[in-house]
């Protein structure tokens, strides 16, 4: 099922998420909501609080090239528990900030660690693209959002236009 994603400000996308303490039946579903909700945006990233629930889950999958069969990643309570020293810049943007876009550095390469949807424990090491996505998406997960890295001229101007967004979404 596809759910609504939260556009930025809104308090939740600040709050730090819970973690998961186990993987039930209504959890797995929110999980696929996820990645429908992620694919149907278009995305590549998606963390539960950008739909309102404060848990420790994301959903990746950074396949963009034609005719490769997609990889989506399901991760309940990922960390970074390796970063490389070498840093990488691509122009982020996000689902809860449509269209607007700004350059993040960050670490190059990174290994995470989670549990995936069957309750098995995982880690992987992601460079690239996936490196920097997943990243952005366990951001969400401690209400921290891609604008934060922004110097505080152009996050305020990105702040106004999501408001002026909002507003006009509300009239419809």
């Amino acid at each position: 099922m596809k759910r609504p994603i939260l556009i930025h400000p809104d308090p939740r996308l600040k709050q730090v998420a819970a973690a998961v303490s186990d993987l039930s039946d209504e959890r797995r579903a929110l999980a696929a909501d996820l990645l429908e909700t992620m694919y149907d945006a278009p995305g590549i990233g998606l963390a539960a609080p950008q739909v309102g629930v404060a848990e420790r889950l994301i959903v990746v999958d950074c396949v963009k090239d034609e005719g490769v069969a997609p990889r989506p990643l399901i991760m309940f309570n990922p960390e970074i528990i390796a970063a490389s020293d070498r840093t990488s810049v691509y122009e982020e943007g996000c689902l809860s900030i449509p269209e607007q876009y700004g350059e993040v550095t960050r670490p190059a390469e990174v290994t995470v660690r989670w549990i995936d949807e069957t309750g098995a424990e995982r880690s992987e090491d992601m460079e690239g693209l996936w490196a920097t996505c997943v990243q952005h998406e366990i951001d969400h997960l401690d209400g921290k959002l891609f604008i934060d890295y922004l110097g505080p001229m152009k996050r305020q101007l990105i702040t106004r236009r999501m408001v002026k967004l909002k507003r006009e979404l509300a009239r419809g």
